[in-house]
């Protein structure tokens, strides 16, 4: 398990890709993206861990999250939207 410091790093890396502006965490992009990553952490888990039921409720929650923001950025932004998709490769 990753220490909080190295957990905040990466989180501050992750924001500073996807920021709009110095100050940006919350632009769906950085949600996005930060939500994507805790998605792709969480599959590595299960990949060993394959009766947690309990965290693949969690899981689910986020998944949701994700595609309700990629609807609102479709909805509001198709630039945008599709940039995204193509800098996490959520779509083949």
């Amino acid at each position: 398990m990753a220490g909080k410091t190295e957990i905040k790093a990466k989180k501050a890396e992750i924001v500073k890709k996807y920021a709009m502006g110095a100050k940006d965490t919350g632009s769906p992009e950085v949600q996005v993206a930060l939500i994507t990553t805790r998605i792709n952490e969480l599959n590595q888990h299960f990949a060993t861990h394959k009766k947690d039921h309990h965290s693949k409720r969690g899981l689910l929650d986020l998944i949701g999250q994700r595609r309700r923001l990629l609807n609102y950025l479709k909805k509001s932004d198709t630039q945008r939207y599709s940039k995204l998709i193509l800098s996490l490769e959520l779509r083949k």
